[in-house]
Order: C-alpha cells, then structure tokens, then sequence
C-alpha cells in the first residue's frame, strides 16, 4: 500500500531522449511476430532476437523457440537469426538443409559486413573494434576466411598490434560501442597508422550515439540514474558507463524489480532510461514503482530525434 501523498518526499524523474527501442530492434520483433503469425508456432530463433529478458520471456508466450545453433532445429519449420548477425556459414547450413529462414540482422549491422567485404576485396588487412564473444562480433568475423580479420578491444590492443603491411589497413567496429572509447580506440591507431582506411559512414550506429549523448545531457544533474536494460545487452551495459563517466551514480537495472530505494536515499532527481532493446513498458513499470514512495514530477530531455525505420522481409508482408 502507497503512503499518503503528504508523507512522499518529492523526486523529480529526468527522461533521457530518445531511449529504448531503435529501428533495428523494432524491426527484429516483429520478423518473430509476423513469422509465427504466417507460419503459425513454432518458430524457431537463432540466439536471443535482441539482448533483452523481457523481450525473449513475451516471444517465448506467442510460440518462438530459442536455440543457439540450427542443429536443434526441425528443417520443415521456419528459423529466425537475430538482430545481431550470423556468420555466413549459418544461411548456408540453413540452405543446405532447405529450411526456411528469416534474416533479422539489422541493417545498420549489415552495412558493416559490407564495409568488411570492401575492404577484402581491396586486399587490405582489417581490424574490428569490439568485445570477444558478442554475437554482433562473432558475425562479422564470420563474413569472411579465418585471419582476414583482428580483433582490438582496447587502446593497449591497438598500440600492440603489428600489421603486416602498416600502408594497407582499415578498421571496422561493433555498432553498439562506447563512442568516446572507441574515438579513443580510432586515435590510437591513426597516430599509428595515418593511412588507415574506415568507413564511409560511421559504423557505430545512430541509434547508441543519440542514447549516450542523452545520457550525457541529464547525467550531471542527476543524483542517480537507471538505465533499464539485460546485463548482456552492450548497448545498455554503455549507456550506464557513460552515465558513470560523466560523474552520475548509476544502476543497470532489468525491469522494476531490480531497484533498490536505498539508492535514491536523500536524493532529490533520478534520471531514467533505456537500452536499444529495452521496451518502454519497463520505464513505466520503474515510474510506478517511484510512484508509491515519492511524490513525482518529471522533466524530459530530448537529445535527438529520430525518424528511421527499416523495411521488413517481402515475405512477411506480401
């Protein structure tokens, strides 16, 4: 039971905009829905669709199967590969066994293995910028032969790596980074290497840029900040190191549950987001929570806008 309102100190709860869901994710969610709408349950989904608990537990409820690799799969029903990427070799195992496979991988990923294949076809030697065993990094590394591509995850990496030909390099990097790590990342290897080529277009993609810059323009006047989003979620996981650079206590929380009020003792403004693949019903569900022991008002701080939106398979909508 709530406490009077009289008897609830006051919070004001700071809205970091955008937050939560991007095109991609979006996009990724509902390839699960509308395949097991056509194609009726189950369907199959190669790793988590996105980084995101709550997200997997409501897709599991409409008849989507989770696995980890097409060999626990049925061939006669349909598979989904996630937001993430997939090396080649998974299409080519799922058509070599004739099944029906959807490609949720976002476009924002695939302009990196784009990017990759560019560069190979160019002969030159490629590093990717990421984190060791994210699905995202496992994919690109599989866009091409074993070798043809080195991973750095630090700036110690970078200024230890010893390139075959210092004169023909490019760098490539995970779209869900640190943009102020991985500029410090890049600069290492410029200073290095002042020839290396990059992409055309920033891979890191929009949708992590204007979540971290969001986060930067609330975090120095918040007491505390949550950031709602599943600990093996990288974009979510950033966001709330950035909050702590930026000098701001912050909490990477799943969902309401995971609050502890002993953090927000004497504090006077919480800031509140949400990871890429963090749905906004759990923003509402911490605000309902805040609800019935402060007295609230709010104020929203919109970084960007955002207007993008990714087409879906012509399978799914035809």
């Amino acid at each position: 039971m709530s406490h009077p309102t009289a008897c609830r100190p006051p919070l004001t709860v700071l809205l970091a905009t955008p937050r939560g869901f991007c095109a991609g994710v979006d996009r990724a969610i509902q390839i699960v829905e509308r395949a097991i709408e056509k194609y009726g349950a189950p369907v199959y989904v190669r790793h988590e669709i996105v980084h995101n608990r709550h997200v997997v537990e409501r897709l599991k409820t409409l008849g989507a199967v989770f696995v980890e690799e097409l060999d626990e799969c049925p061939p006669d029903r349909p598979v989904v590969f996630s937001a993430h990427g997939v090396p080649k070799t998974v299409p080519a195992q799922a058509r070599s066994r004739k099944m029906l496979y959807l490609d949720a991988t976002c476009p924002l990923v695939s302009k990196v293995h784009v990017e990759a294949s560019r560069h190979f076809e160019a002969g030159r030697e490629i590093l990717l910028i990421g984190h060791a065993g994210h699905p995202e990094v496992v994919g690109t590394l599989g866009q091409l032969p074993d070798g043809a591509v080195m991973l750095i995850e630090t700036v110690e990496d970078a200024c230890a790596f010893t390139p075959r030909d210092p004169a023909n390099l490019a760098f490539i990097t995970q779209t869900t980074l640190s943009v102020d790590d991985t500029a410090e990342i890049v600069a290492a290897l410029r200073g290095r290497f002042p020839a290396i080529a990059a992409s055309h277009k920033e891979d890191i993609c929009y949708a992590t840029t204007n979540r971290q810059e969001a986060v930067k323009s609330v975090a120095a006047r918040c007491d505390v900040l949550l950031v709602l989003g599943s600990a093996n979620s990288s974009n979510s996981v950033r966001l709330a190191e950035v909050a702590r650079r930026a000098g701001a206590e912050a909490h990477l929380i799943d969902d309401a549950d995971g609050l502890d009020l002993t953090w927000l003792a004497g504090a006077a403004v919480v800031g509140l987001t949400a990871g890429a693949s963090a749905p906004e019903v759990l923003v509402q569900g911490v605000i309902d929570r805040l609800r019935q022991s402060f007295e609230l008002s709010f104020e929203e701080s919109k970084a960007a806008r955002e207007t993008v939106s990714f087409k879906l398979p012509k399978v799914l909508v035809s």
